[in-house]
């Protein structure tokens, strides 16, 4: 090494030395700031090495003295910047591209790629390894051990054409060809963590899961269908029963109305009319609590319009086709299923079906205003009626639910407007009626009002909001006066 050069060398090793402290200093919550000091430290120590007349890509055999291990040190040190340099572009470029997912991978590969690259350059160019030899040697180590490490690796391939076949992000709920079901939660180079309805963590390994039909219920979005069977005796006619099963849809508050929810004929028979009712839901912990509901009104509409399930075709005929004659409609039988009135004995509720009488509203007929004092007990018999606050919808009441008894009970003004969805039709209930049912029972105003108070009761009888894409209200809380 000539004096001349002696500077520069000692310049090199201060400025590696210097980008090194730097490059820890900055640490991994600054990584812009962290790859212009990595690419500003290696343009001054790769423009001071050709000041210094060195060539990084030529092996020199250093002289044993302390010149000799300056120039490998400089050297070394060269070699570790272009490496940190190359790995700071590789990470710019993948978070300018906007694909996190593929870019951690594709990243982590590239920095192995780079770091087994310069460690082979340090070997060859700075201390003259043949690496023929030594590629040669790793070649068996490598054969050896991707036959010990098989199925890892095969786990760490098939994690590789997962992420770059993306069939779901992190987020996502899907279900395999094996049943498994649920939310992922977590995916790495082995095994994909996905957390199921169950609340159980299931860890499947990646080449597993690449071997299974995988549908994503995420994509294009968490709305998905779901059929339910239903089988009605044949007393009515089948259009007589597509309607009705309609209305059941239109006022379940779990689903989606957009597409709108379908009951399809599937076949018909002696022994029952066989229909499939299909609807959306918003997502997959929805489900339950929107079948449950449609069961729930399916069986209401049918108690309230005189249709009958039907029975097994095995209990048929064991009981005669003859017995199963379709149950007649009464204002009683609807009184039996309204919640607020399930405290009267049967004769109370006799009391107030005989001074019922019955009302129809045409669609979109303002049944109660908001801010009207109701002056009667209106309970559904027929239709769909929605509740809104300032012309937003907050939910649907069903056969059974009811409408006036805040004001009747409480004397004060009904929160929210009531509107006819389709036509309806309703029992009313006079004031002087009822005051007379409660003068002749004073207890029955404390078992209505205990009924009326429940936070459900103020969104009608099942008290589920409705499924809707503009924003939600909080429903208030409050307490009854008398």
């Amino acid at each position: 090494m000539t004096e001349q050069a002696y500077p520069s060398i000692i310049l090199l090793n201060v400025l590696g030395v210097a980008g090194i402290v730097v490059w820890h200093l900055q640490g991994r919550t600054r990584p812009t700031e962290r790859l212009i000091a990595q690419i500003v430290f290696f343009l001054a120590m790769s423009v001071t090495l050709v000041f210094a007349k060195i060539n990084p890509f030529r092996f020199d055999a250093p002289h044993i003295d302390s010149d000799g291990t300056l120039v490998v040190s400089a050297k070394i040190l060269w070699w570790t910047h272009m490496a940190w340099a190359s790995i700071g572009f590789v990470r710019l470029y993948m978070v300018l591209d906007g694909r996190p997912r593929e870019a951690r991978l594709i990243q982590d590969l590239l920095v192995a790629v780079v770091y087994i690259g310069v460690f082979l350059s340090v070997m060859a160019f700075v201390f003259g390894v043949p690496i023929g030899t030594l590629l040669a040697t790793s070649g068996v180590v490598a054969i050896i051990l991707g036959l010990a490490l098989q199925n890892t690796l095969g786990d760490v391939f098939s994690g590789v054409a997962l992420t770059l076949g993306r069939p779901y992000v992190i987020g996502d709920w899907i279900l395999l060809s094996d049943g498994t079901e649920g939310r992922i939660v977590a995916s790495n180079w082995r095994s994909t963590h996905i957390l199921t309805a169950t609340h159980n963590l299931v860890v499947l390994p990646n080449s597993v899961l690449a071997k299974q039909s995988l549908t994503n219920v995420s994509k294009p979005d968490e709305n998905h269908q779901i059929t339910l069977s239903i089988s009605i005796a044949p007393h009515k006619r089948p259009k007589f029963v597509i309607d009705i099963m309609h209305e059941a849809l239109n006022n379940c508050n779990g689903i989606v109305h957009e597409p709108p929810p379908t009951a399809a004929l599937v076949g018909i028979s002696g022994a029952a009319i066989e229909l499939q009712l299909q609807f959306r839901v918003t997502g997959p912990a929805q489900r339950i609590i929107a079948r449950n509901e449609v069961i729930d009104l399916v069986y209401q509409h049918c108690n309230s319009n005189g249709l009958t399930l039907a029975k097994p075709v095995a209990m048929q005929i064991v009981e005669g086709l003859d017995t199963l004659e379709p149950r007649s409609i009464s204002t009683e039988r609807l009184l039996d299923s309204a919640p607020l009135l399930t405290g009267l004995t049967a004769e109370e509720r006799a009391i107030l079906a005989a001074a019922a009488i019955r009302r129809d509203m045409a669609a979109g007929s303002t049944i109660i205003a908001k801010g009207e004092k109701a002056k009667s007990l209106l309970v559904i018999r027929s239709g769909t009626v929605i509740l809104k606050d300032d012309g937003v919808e907050i939910t649907r009441l069903a056969p059974g639910d009811y409408l006036g008894a805040r004001s009747l009970l409480n004397g004060e003004a009904e929160l929210y407007e009531a509107e006819a969805l389709t036509r309806v039709t309703f029992f009313q209930i006079e004031q002087p009626d009822l005051e007379r049912l409660i003068a002749s029972r004073p207890s029955i105003v404390d078992d209505l009002t205990l009924r009326l108070s429940e936070p459900r009761s103020i969104l009608g009888n099942r008290g589920v909001p409705v499924v809707s894409t503009k924003a939600r209200r909080t429903e208030p809380h409050y307490s009854l006066r008398l």
